[in-house]
């Protein structure tokens, strides 16, 4: 279609792609599938032509998070355990952590995008960055409303990287949308079943 790309890109599209369709799909896989796309992306992004340089930090904090996920989703996120963590809404004081956080996340990375380095979207850059860091702990801890946070982020993705020129990733992230969407609907689809489960267990 005329678009400026390189295999760098085209890696990070696929990898990308399959790792959101296996995370709605409760996949384990999802996770050293993402750790590979969280490396094609960091050699993207710090391209001086680019200069997503939190976005490129970014996929240095998913990759210790993905190792954090794939221990939780095998361990039920409890030492010794051997269940499967299931799907849960996130609590009132969790948002209250995640909104805090990533208030003072978006306005710290913003003021040193904008002074250390020469990006010209700092507040968009530390924007997505806080999105998508809440959005992967959530992901890691299987809340619901990750899903939310995903297809925020992914709102504000897909006209910033058609305006850095990154084509095939802004439409990678068009796809990414749509996945979210379908990954909500099956975690809230996972969600009554779990619950019935436990009401049975306790009348029994």
């Amino acid at each position: 279609m005329g678009w400026q790309t390189n295999w760098t890109e085209v890696l990070g599209f696929v990898t990308g792609a399959l790792c959101v369709w296996l995370v709605a799909r409760q996949h384990i896989a999802n996770w050293p599938i993402g750790i590979a796309n969280n490396i094609f992306f960091i050699v993207l992004f710090v391209q001086p032509e680019t200069g997503l340089y939190a976005d490129a930090g970014l996929q240095i904090v998913f990759i210790a998070l993905a190792a954090y996920g794939w221990w939780s989703w095998t361990h039920g996120g409890g030492p010794g355990s051997s269940e499967a963590l299931p799907v849960r809404r996130t609590t009132a004081t969790e948002w209250a952590w995640l909104a805090a956080a990533g208030a003072v996340g978006v306005l710290g990375l913003t003021l040193l995008l904008g002074r250390a380095t020469d990006s010209t979207v700092p507040f968009w850059d530390a924007l997505t960055t806080g999105l998508s860091l809440a959005a992967t702990y959530g992901q890691c801890r299987k809340l619901l409303e990750s899903w939310w946070l995903w297809i925020a982020a992914d709102l504000v993705y897909i006209p910033l990287y058609v305006y850095k020129g990154l084509y095939l990733t802004s439409l990678l992230y068009v796809v990414f949308l749509a996945l979210c969407v379908a990954g909500l609907l099956g975690w809230r689809r996972a969600l009554p079943a779990r619950d019935a489960r436990k009401t049975l267990g306790a009348t029994a």
